[in-house]
């Protein structure tokens, strides 16, 4: 399967999705979005990360210092109240945009 680049609103909507299964740390969010993806999306740890300060600082995130499966030091991220909102509403613009772009793929009648 060819792997695809994810624009930053995409990232973000992939993340918030993730995290609406309750809190994790970053390397299991990257891994859950290849996973879910069949392997079409891996995101990077130079890509992910900073969308995950960016949701962060925005209020969509909150993170707390945990230990790991694997018995490590993690930051866990969990939605906030503002991000369930928020991914309300990323959900819905994707919803749109899948369709308007469906609608375009559509023969022309003439």
């Amino acid at each position: 399967m060819t792997r695809m680049e994810l624009s930053h609103g995409t990232l973000d909507l992939m993340i918030l999705q993730t995290l609406k299964w309750g809190p994790q740390h970053g390397h299991g969010i990257g891994q859950a979005i290849r996973a879910s993806s069949q392997d079409a999306f891996q995101v990077e740890h130079g890509t992910l990360y900073p969308a995950l300060h960016r949701l962060e600082r925005r209020g969509w995130l909150a993170a707390q210092w945990k230990v790991s499966e694997a018995n490590r030091r993690a930051r866990y991220y969990r939605l906030t109240p503002t991000g369930k909102k928020q991914l309300l509403e990323e959900q819905a613009k994707w919803r749109a945009l899948v369709h308007a772009v469906a609608q375009t793929m559509k023969p022309v009648r003439g």
